[in-house]
């Protein structure tokens, strides 16, 4: 099964549907960090991304996940909203050229979204943020694309599966960064906010595929 661009407009879609369906529970987790507006943050930038692709003719998909990123980090150029642009940039990046995927290119995204987040915030997994979630993904599409999966739902399944193991795994890492970590004492036990907003994406695709 191979992924059109009508799909991709849909995971826009979706993605900026599930930003705004768990908006609530993001600025909950978030203010236990210090913070408090992570969910108004991936509301507003993922439906500035959704509008970009709907009013684009672009058939390049690559081109098409750089406006998505660009639009996405200019309406929240927060920490968060600059993350997530970052790996829509690295997803278009490996992309480029592109006008469906295959299973070895739905692979390309997943790993090119966490290079390009992962670039842009320096930080590393382990470290409770939006790479323990979207590492896993990563991984879990390139293995099976390795594997000769070319079924683009089940590698999506498979990813978005992972995705969530990594957000589980969040609850016993202490943070290292920013406000999360003055409060790392009582954020033991509860998941990462950005891990979870991570795997909302791949969630996304489950949905749009």
């Amino acid at each position: 099964m191979q992924i059109s661009r009508e799909d991709v407009i849909r995971f826009f879609e979706k993605t900026s549907d599930e930003m705004n369906a768990n908006k609530d529970y993001l600025i909950e987790l978030d203010a236990n960090s210090g913070d408090g507006d992570l969910g108004l943050t991936m509301s507003k930038g993922f439906a500035a991304a959704k509008e970009k692709v709907l009013a684009s003719d672009e058939k390049d998909l690559g081109k098409l996940f750089f406006a998505a990123g660009s639009a996405l980090a200019s309406a929240v150029p927060s920490t968060m909203g600059t993350l997530m642009g970052s790996g829509l940039l690295g997803a278009a990046k490996a992309l480029k050229g592109r006008e469906s995927l295959d299973a070895e290119g739905f692979a390309a995204f997943a790993q090119g979204y966490y290079d390009g987040a992962q670039k842009r915030g320096k930080a590393n997994p382990g470290e409770r943020t939006l790479l323990d979630s979207l590492k896993p993904a990563a991984d879990a599409a390139k293995a099976a694309a390795e594997a000769g999966c070319d079924d683009a739902k089940e590698i999506a399944r498979k990813a978005y599966e992972a995705a969530c193991a990594g957000v589980e795994a969040t609850k016993d890492m202490a943070p290292v960064y920013g406000k999360a970590f003055v409060h790392r004492e009582k954020l033991h036990g509860v998941p990462d906010q950005g891990a979870i907003a991570g795997s909302l994406v791949y969630k996304a695709w489950t949905e749009a595929l």
